[in-house]
This record gives structure tokens, sequence and C-alpha cells, in this order.
């Protein structure tokens, strides 16, 4: 007996249907995983995509925000009262609320110094898209405002 008939009675022979390929059901399993590996890919993309565009929005919204606390009381009186507007064509929308500072854990003052600066608080929000919980900016401020910044913002509106 030689060492080929050997083989072939311990297994070690394949048959010729083993040889042809992969069969009908590998194939459609390695397509299964490879869609299933696309969906997860694709997913993550999209997800990817949502929160690089909300941090580009949050960045931008944080920038408007800025600028609108800078450009506040310049060149104008300051006074309390409320205003809003919208940038970016209704893109984003801010509501500002000016009033007088009040510290909670100062002792209560008996008077008040006539023509001695005032310390007033600037509430800036500022919304975007559908202004849910992630869309939505809020900044506070302080001021210190003299008479006559107070007396020129009351005639000026705000």
């Amino acid at each position: 007996m030689n060492a080929r008939a050997a083989r072939r009675r311990r297994g070690f022979h394949r048959s010729a249907d083993a040889q042809r390929g992969y069969t009908l059901i590998e194939v459609i399993v390695a397509f299964a995983l490879l869609a299933f590996a696309m969906t997860l890919l694709l997913g993550s993309l999209t997800n990817a995509t949502k929160q690089v565009r909300g941090a580009a929005d949050a960045g931008r919204a944080a920038l408007h925000a800025q600028s609108l606390l800078d450009q506040i009381g310049v060149g104008e009186g300051l006074a309390p009262g409320r205003r809003d507007g919208e940038l970016e064509d209704g893109r984003y929308r801010w509501e500002l609320e000016v009033k007088p500072f009040v510290d909670p854990t100062a002792p209560p003052r008996v008077g008040e110094v006539i023509g001695a600066p005032q310390l007033m608080q600037l509430q800036l929000t500022l919304l975007w898209g559908e202004g849910g919980p992630r869309q939505r900016l809020r900044l506070e401020a302080l001021r210190l405002v003299t008479p006559t910044d107070l007396n020129a913002g009351a005639r000026s509106g705000l």
C-alpha cells in the first residue's frame, strides 16, 4: 500500500465536491455580514455629522452672543428693560433682559447714594433651530453704569 492510499483512508483526501468553492449559504452569510457592517458604519457617520453640525451651530451661537454682549451699552445708555431680535435671517433668536443687580449675600442697605454708579445684570438668551435644551445658550454679565448712562438709556428705550 502506498502513502497516497493511506492518506485517503485517514481522511486527508478532499472530495471533488469540497474543492469546487464556496456554497450558496456561505455567500449569503458573507453578504449579510457585509450589509450589517455597512449599516453600522453609515449610522455612525450620520450621528457624527449631526454632532459636528450641532457643535458648529453652538460655536456660532457663542460668537453671536459674545458679540451682542460686547455691543450692549456702547454708544448708548443702559437702562432696565427687555430687548429681542434675530440674527442671520432668523436662524438665531435672542432676548436680552437688563435689571439692577441684587446681591443676595449683601446686608440690606438703608439708603441709596444719589449719583453713585449702579451695577446692572445682563441676561442674554440665544436660541437656534427649534430652541430645545441643546439649542439654547444663556449668558449673564454685569455692567457698571453711571447715572448719566441710566438717564441716556431711559431716553433711548432700553
